[in-house]
């Protein structure tokens, strides 16, 4: 199996982590203040190198379920030379999702997409991180009180969302906006195989 993601030179997935981590960690945490709600899930996983093609530029790693994952590093990994066989990858990735009121509006309804990525330089450990943000700015035309429930017009479609809290449903009204905030992130880091003890490999000898 392959998975070409270029490394940090292009945004992973969620699924990248899932497919390639050999052992995952996740957690989610809400927030809440008056007008504002934020949700965010922050995910990291490991995984051994088990083989390297300098000609390629790529390496294996081993899934949780035995599975060997290739990753086309692509000229995106500026560190792929100083990869080892037994170097341990680590991938945190971060997502998160923020609503927030904006009282009697004035905005401007629009989509706005920035994306940066910071690879390591040459010579330096492989590493890198990559991010996503996308901010999205809508209309409140329409609130009904019996199914909690309003109408926002973006730039691109109007969707109907239900606010389950009753507390923030009173302070939402026609005219006002929301401003939905969603942030994407990702973080690559290799930590060299430990070097065996002079001790260890005069024992071998």
């Amino acid at each position: 199996m392959r998975i070409s993601v270029l490394l940090v030179a292009v945004i992973p997935t969620f699924a990248l982590i899932q497919a390639s981590a050999a052992e995952i960690e996740s957690a989610t945490t809400t927030m809440s203040a008056p007008g504002k709600v934020e949700m965010a899930q922050v995910v990291e996983g490991s995984a051994v190198i088990t083989a390297i093609d300098k000609a390629k530029r790529t390496f294996d790693i081993k899934r949780q379920n035995g599975d060997e994952v290739t990753i086309d590093a692509g000229p995106g990994l500026k560190s792929f030379d100083q990869l080892k066989v037994g170097d341990t990858v680590s991938v945190s990735y971060t997502e998160s999702l923020a609503l927030e009121l904006k009282k009697g509006g004035g905005m401007k309804v629009e989509k706005t997409d920035v994306t940066a990525m910071i690879p390591a330089k040459p010579g330096e450990a492989p590493a890198g991180a990559a991010g996503r943000q996308v901010t999205v700015v809508g209309d409140v035309i329409a609130v009904d009180a019996s199914t909690q429930t309003i109408t926002v017009k973006g730039p691109q479609r109007t969707v109907h969302m239900k606010v389950r809290d009753p507390e923030q449903f009173k302070r939402i009204a026609v005219g006002d906006q929301i401003e939905a905030t969603y942030t994407e992130a990702v973080a690559l880091s290799v930590t060299p195989a430990a070097k065996p003890l002079a001790s260890d490999k005069a024992a071998k000898e």
